[in-house]
């Protein structure tokens, strides 16, 4: 089999912010490959929901990603429900809509970001990767091997005008990835990180986006082939790359030529 068609029989995965976007098209991935999957939401209903509408071999758990005691609670009924944890994809996170719906069509200054809005983003986005991984990793340690995926986004994003609190959050959540990378090296877990490679159709599209830049939107799709490979034996070993789903194929064609 191709390993752009990667399988993950068994393998058991926690999506977090898989409810939705992103996540959601990675957990469908997942399940197509034949891994188990729980997705984790801050709202434990639609978690449930979103689990539900998945299939067969997903589990929904509810967990506030900002809230180390949450995330203890959340991680052990993934290891409950799943028998254990495999990989942590470290998706959740919230977009620049919940500080200004309009961000990318009248972007606000820095100073003018609600400090209540910046601290929340925050924590969503930067915090609560360490959080989940702080609290996940341990478990992988024990069991003698497993790996993280941090999702990212374009280096241009983090820096661009009018993306404070969004840019500065996924900088800092790229940089703890590296991080955890170095902290792991030489250890039976991996960490990678792996991106888009451009804006996605998710509900983190702004209000009032011009309709000719619609279709330019990349489907969330696309990171089904990546996640599948990152999650499959065929990428077992691999530690501490970057990856870009748009560029993925060159790269895994680079990589195994």
């Amino acid at each position: 089999m191709s390993e752009l068609n990667a399988r993950a029989d068994g393998v058991r995965v926690l999506v977090t912010g898989g409810t939705s976007g992103l996540g959601a098209a990675m957990a469908t991935a997942l399940l197509d490959a034949g891994a188990r999957v729980a997705v984790t939401g801050r709202d434990a209903d639609r978690a449930r929901a979103a689990a539900e509408e998945l299939g067969a071999g997903a589990v929904g758990i509810g967990m506030d990603v900002r809230d180390e005691d949450d995330v203890a609670r959340g991680v052990g009924e993934t290891i409950g429900a799943l028998g254990g944890i495999d990989v942590l994809v470290n998706n959740a996170g919230i977009g620049m809509r919940t500080v200004n719906p309009r961000f990318l069509t009248d972007p606000q200054p820095f100073w003018a970001v609600p400090p209540a809005g910046f601290r929340d983003l925050v924590a969503t986005n930067l915090t609560g990767y360490f959080l989940v991984a702080r609290a996940v990793v341990p478990h992988l340690l024990a069991a003698g091997g497993g790996r993280v995926v941090s999702v990212s986004m374009n280096h241009s994003t983090m820096n661009r005008r009018g993306f404070v609190p969004y840019g500065p959050a996924r900088a800092g959540a790229e940089a703890l990835a590296r991080i955890m990378a170095a902290d792991l090296e030489g250890s039976p877990v991996t960490a990678n990180i792996l991106l888009p490679g451009g804006a996605t159709a998710t509900g983190m599209i702004p209000d009032g986006l011009p309709p000719e830049l619609r279709p330019h939107l990349l489907d969330p799709a696309v990171l089904a082939e990546p996640i599948r490979w990152l999650c499959s034996p065929a990428a077992a070993g691999v530690h501490d790359q970057r990856i870009v789903a748009t560029e993925f194929a060159d790269w895994l064609a680079a990589r195994t030529a």
